[in-house]
């Protein structure tokens, strides 16, 4: 596996526990249908969170919400889109993005940006 692949999956990793050490429940993670995909499928407080994870371990390129523009926020709503139509008991949505910078002293900063889409 590429080392980006490696960065992607630990950063998934790392989302994941940080979303249950907050009281979400995830429902599922890189869910997919067709072309469509999204990271990380979550619920709290009868609220379903599509969200969209960005991991860098450098700021070479920015970071790593840089990265989540508005073509990759209308994939994560086409994507969401299609979860809520196949899952259509949910009333309540937010389209979330976290971003994990992981420094090369191995210290782990987060960054949630709630609701990207309102």
């Amino acid at each position: 596996m590429a080392a980006h692949n490696d960065l992607g999956q630990l950063g998934e990793d790392l989302a994941e526990k940080y979303f249950i050490e907050r009281g979400y429940e995830i429902l599922c993670r890189n869910w997919r249908h067709f072309r469509k995909e999204l990271d990380m499928v979550a619920a709290k407080d009868d609220v379903l969170h599509f969200i969209e994870v960005k991991t860098r371990s450098s700021s070479q390129f920015g970071r790593p919400e840089d990265a989540v523009d508005e073509i990759k926020i209308n994939f994560l709503v086409a994507a969401g889109e299609e979860y809520l139509y196949q899952n259509p008991e949910w009333k309540k949505i937010r389209f979330d993005v976290l971003s994990i910078c992981i420094q090369p002293n191995g210290d782990v900063e987060y960054f949630l940006i709630e609701d990207v889409y309102a």
